[in-house]
């Protein structure tokens, strides 16, 4: 899998001309990429196109143009584009009312190790979550979590051969579960794998 360097960022200038239709051509992508899990949480799959659109917002939002600097942003964003093998997530729980959020994060503390994904026969892989910091405590849990789904590679070849991704949460709080997601996004995540 495609990491970032240097060679694919745009310089500001560049980036000022094509913002608008990579903005464009990365929420496209986005809507293959997000599957909702139930009314309150979307999974949205990065993979080096939306990772490459977050450095370049971080680079024009900063005004970064210092090759140190840059380096260090493409530093941050790489480790969350697939490597071949997996799928890396953002976990997103979303509640309008502030006080019916809070009551949520509030029961769900671990339901970012209760996400799964599966293909066919095989046993469902749990998300590995928040690899950089910890999001949940005794009180609550956060509305975003980094998950890694390590898929083995018997699960890998049976989604390349086109077979239904199931996806789900089996939280006490917490259970939804899709028995295939969409084709697009299916065919798109499946694209990840090596």
């Amino acid at each position: 899998m495609q990491k970032l360097n240097r060679s694919t960022i745009w310089g500001l200038e560049e980036y000022a001309v094509k913002r608008s239709a990579f903005r464009a051509e990365v929420i496209e992508h986005k809507n293959s990429r997000r599957v909702a899990l139930g009314p309150h949480v979307t999974l949205t799959f990065e993979d080096f196109k939306t990772m490459k659109y977050q450095v370049q917002e971080m680079l024009r939002v900063e005004r970064i143009f210092e090759a140190p600097a840059i380096e260090e942003e493409i530093a941050a964003y790489n480790p969350l584009i697939p490597d071949g093998a997996n799928w890396k997530a953002t976990l997103m729980i979303e509640y309008e009312d502030v006080g019916e959020r809070r009551s949520a994060l509030a029961s769900l503390i671990g339901v970012e190790h209760r996400v799964w994904v599966k293909a066919g026969n095989h046993a469902p892989v749990y998300a590995i979550a928040n690899e950089d910091m910890p999001r949940s405590n005794d009180e609550k849990t956060a509305a975003v979590h980094f998950l890694r789904f390590d898929l083995p590679p018997a699960l890998i070849a049976t989604i390349k051969s086109g077979a239904a991704i199931a996806m789900g949460i089996d939280h006490p709080a917490l259970a939804e579960h899709i028995d295939a997601i969409a084709e697009r996004s299916r065919a798109s995540l499946a694209a990840d794998l090596d």
